[in-house]
């Protein structure tokens, strides 16, 4: 997918692998003594193969904040997203329905960096979205510290520096920030897998992984990563 990302060139499993990885990012805002409230999501959808990671679709769309819930300035500053922007959006119900109506092509892993917010967010919205509410995920924080032990800091912006990547828009609006974790996700899983870190999924799950909030079926056809 990237001209600068390793590639595996050769590896017939990678070609074999039919996990489907949801890239996704939130903006919120977070009201005081309240959980945050989702206001922006993007979700790009890749498949790994031999030469990298393969783009498939990709969503995002802004959401209504509630009217008790204030945009701050600084939450503008940070994003771009004003209060106007944000009133002629629609629910963020709506939102989380029809991007959960677009899985139907499992199996899923939910890929973010700093999993845990992402999950808790998802988890606020299980009724509009019980699809994607099951699906297990991987933490970039997580596999960051595998595989680069030696930085400082393993936030997305120390992990773009160190890897010489330039993001595709203004950080802090959910789009750019996923196309920018998609690139440096595919780094962490191939430079693993050459450095002999992982070798299938469930190395990925062992090592990165995050349980979903509530319990799941098995999800068949996941035992192969590559």
């Amino acid at each position: 997918m990237l001209d600068s990302a390793p590639s595996l060139d050769g590896d017939e499993d990678f070609a074999r692998q039919k996990i489907t990885y949801l890239v996704i990012d939130f903006e919120g805002l977070t009201p005081k003594g309240r959980s945050p409230v989702p206001v922006e999501v993007a979700v790009c959808a890749v498949r790994l193969t031999a030469a990298g990671l393969v783009e498939r679709w990709r969503y995002d769309a802004l959401m209504a904040a509630p009217a008790d819930v204030p945009v701050t300035g600084r939450f503008i500053a940070q994003t771009g997203i004003s209060a106007a922007m944000l009133a002629g959006a629609v629910p963020p119900g709506r939102i989380m329905a029809d991007l959960d109506a677009r899985l139907t092509d499992p199996p899923y892993r939910l890929v973010a960096h700093h999993a845990p917010t992402e999950a808790g967010l998802i988890a606020g919205q299980r009724e509009h979205c019980p699809i994607l509410a099951a699906v297990p995920l991987l933490d970039t924080v997580r596999l960051a510290r595998v595989v680069y032990p030696e930085l400082p800091s393993h936030r997305l912006d120390e992990l773009v520096r160190h890897l010489r990547l330039v993001p595709p828009g203004r950080r802090h609006r959910a789009l750019p920030d996923v196309l920018i974790t998609v690139q440096v996700f595919e780094r962490l899983v191939l430079e693993g897998a050459r450095a002999g870190i992982w070798k299938e999924l469930r190395d990925l799950d062992r090592l990165g992984g995050l349980a979903a909030k509530r319990p799941v079926a098995p999800e068949a056809a996941q035992a192969s990563l590559f």
